[in-house]
């Protein structure tokens, strides 16, 4: 739900004329202001509040801003799941310890553009405002998945319209990456290998963490090369050697969220839409860095090789059969350089640097392989010759839960009429929106709106900018007045960019 935000305009003092004709200047001022300011709220901008957390983790309601006292991770939880039971740890799945005291933090505040959409069509992804079908005295806040004459059906996690995937812009997707691990973020010596007595009481279990990143049988890679953040390499130029991510010893791909009660985390599907990101830096000799993504039991790979070309392939039958290749420009070798690879929405996007290779695996529902029984994703790192990777990270996309749901969910397609929108929160397990309506909307004079859908008369506007978040506090008991400007900043919504 989205509550208005009240406008109060304060206006300085001013030395008020002792004629008639001073006071009716001062009165026409004040009135041409009032006009003004009424009319950019009524039709141009207007700033909201975000109190409820289906938009988290991109809006946040009134919520806790907690640092994981074992790893040092930063993550929100939502004011209605922090007591009962505790929160865990995203990356690095500690329960924080009962009774921690956190002050609260208020939802975000935004701007919205309330006029766009009489100029425009709204686009697939844009976050909107609009009133509540079921109940048009709130105003609430989604992202629009579907418009008018498509059919949505969401499989999986992933959006396809009228049978094909829905990709998401390129800014949109780096805002909806959710972290697995963060290597980074790891206990400090002392607490690795000794058990948490801080957060256990007796007869409860003992949390021990353990680098979730393993070596393959007889590979050679170095995974304290630098401290414990960093991965090194010093091998032969022609043999590669692999690194594994292992679930069951790290955060799992299950589609969980930090925002949450973690009481949900055991029934969320598994989430196979991954990425892979470190920085890499080599000697200069031949060498290869690259990262391995398994989605439905086919494990495609992607790498760089430092003489100077990229490469993306896939494994069949134990063997390597490559996709796509480009060469690469000329990058800083004096310094690590930032590596990407993604399966995401159907393609393979392999990043370095200011390189980018793009691979469409087909917009089909069935063009990826045969869903079938559930398969857990593999997540590997691989390389060859003296390497030396930092700031390791794995991360999953959104995943739209489609299971269980009123509408719209695997076998359950749903089309829209004219006029009609489909709706769905960032915060997909903890989002009432168009997958669970249950009622008809109301609208004026009896009339009645289909279940499931928003009528484009009830679109209030698009919102496009966070300018108030996650304030700090000057001292403990203080209300939380110095504005956070790290996340002070643009809402990323549809457009014609492709990842």
């Amino acid at each position: 739900m989205v509550e208005f935000e009240e406008h109060r305009i304060d206006y300085p003092h001013r030395r008020y004329s002792s004629t008639l004709g001073g006071i009716v200047n001062t009165i026409e001022l004040v009135v041409v202001a009032l006009i003004l300011a009424f009319v950019v709220r009524s039709f141009l901008v207007e700033a909201f509040r975000i109190p409820t957390g289906s938009m988290a983790e991109t809006l946040r309601g009134a919520h806790y801003n907690i640092r994981c006292r074992r790893c040092g991770f930063r993550y929100d939880v939502g004011g209605d799941s922090y007591t009962k039971p505790r929160p865990r740890c995203p990356s690095c799945s500690f329960f924080m310890p009962e009774g921690t005291p956190i002050p609260i933090s208020n939802g975000d505040r935004i701007f919205v553009l309330k006029c766009i959409y009489q100029f425009e069509e709204p686009k697939r992804w844009d976050v909107v405002v609009f009133k509540n079908p079921l109940d048009p005295q709130e105003n609430y806040i989604k992202r629009l998945i579907g418009s008018p004459g498509e059919t949505i059906e969401i499989i999986d996690g992933d959006v396809y319209i009228s049978g094909k995937i829905a990709r998401k812009p390129p800014m949109v997707q780096r805002e909806l990456w959710m972290p697995i691990y963060d290597n980074d973020y790891q206990p400090p010596d002392g607490m690795i290998k000794q058990p948490d007595r801080l957060n256990n009481k007796p007869g409860q279990t003992i949390q021990l963490w353990r680098q979730p990143f393993t070596n393959e049988d007889g590979s050679r890679w170095d995974l304290s090369a630098a401290g414990p953040t960093v991965f090194a390499l010093q091998g032969e130029s022609d043999r590669v050697n692999t690194i594994f991510y292992d679930g069951s010893v790290g955060p799992g791909f299950d589609a969980t969220y930090g925002y949450n009660s973690s009481s949900e985390y055991s029934r969320e599907p598994v989430c196979s839409d991954l990425m892979v990101r470190y920085h890499v830096i080599s000697d200069g000799k031949p060498a290869i860095a690259g990262a391995a993504l398994g989605k439905y039991g086919t494990l495609y790979r992607g790498y760089i090789d430092f003489k100077g070309e990229m490469v993306i392939e896939t494994v069949i039958g134990g063997e390597k059969v490559e996709l796509a290749r480009r060469p690469m420009s000329e990058f800083d070798r004096s310094r690590p350089v930032l590596f990407k690879f993604a399966n995401v929405d159907h393609q393979l996007v392999l990043e370095f640097g200011d390189n980018k290779l793009k691979l469409d695996l087909g917009s089909g529902r069935d063009d990826i392989g045969r869903r079938g029984r559930r398969r857990n994703p593999e997540v590997k790192i691989f390389g060859s010759g003296a390497v030396e990777l930092s700031h390791i990270g794995v991360f999953r996309d959104i995943h739209y839960i489609g299971e269980y749901v009123v509408r719209a969910g695997r076998g359950k397609p749903f089309t829209l009429g004219p006029d009609e929108f489909f709706v769905c929160g960032d915060n997909s397990p903890a989002s009432s929106d168009g997958r669970m309506w249950t009622k008809e909307g109301v609208g004026n004079n009896g009339k009645i709106y289909r279940m499931g859908v928003v009528p484009r008369d009830y679109l209030m506007g698009k919102a496009f900018f966070i300018y108030w978040a996650n304030a700090f506090r000057p001292a403990q008991n203080w209300m939380p007045v110095i504005p956070n400007v790290s996340q002070v900043g643009a809402i990323y919504g549809g457009s014609d960019e492709e990842l």
